[in-house]
């Protein structure tokens, strides 16, 4: 059985919405799928996917064949999960602020008058 990562369309006319999905090569488009992995949605700017990377590794480990949209999403989606990794290390190894230093300062005292 020969087994591909696809998306399924789903949504109103004009306003398309995809699922991903790891379905047999000779189903329909529409048709029987083996696992949802992750949505797409085209009209939406920026952040438009989500997708389960680990299962999509596990399926293309497995001999499946990813479109070419579905190929990018997965690359797409592997960059933005290891993004957020690398700029949490970096505020971690910032130095301390020297707010501390400041708020231990007694403020000027008022004169009475």
């Amino acid at each position: 059985m020969a087994v591909s990562i696809r998306l399924r369309r789903e949504g109103a006319k004009n306003r398309p919405y995809y699922k991903i999905v790891v379905a047999d090569s000779r189903s329909p488009r529409d048709g029987k799928f083996i696992e949802i992995i992750g949505t797409y949605d085209p009209k939406t700017p920026g952040n438009n996917s989500s997708l389960k990377v680990e299962r999509a590794e596990y399926w293309i480990s497995k001999g499946a064949q990813p479109s070419d949209t579905v190929r990018s999403l997965i690359k797409r989606n592997k960059k933005r999960t290891t993004a957020p990794e690398t700029s949490s290390h970096d505020e971690q190894a910032a130095p301390p602020s020297t707010e501390d230093e400041v708020s231990s300062e007694s403020p000027p005292a008022k004169s009475a008058s």
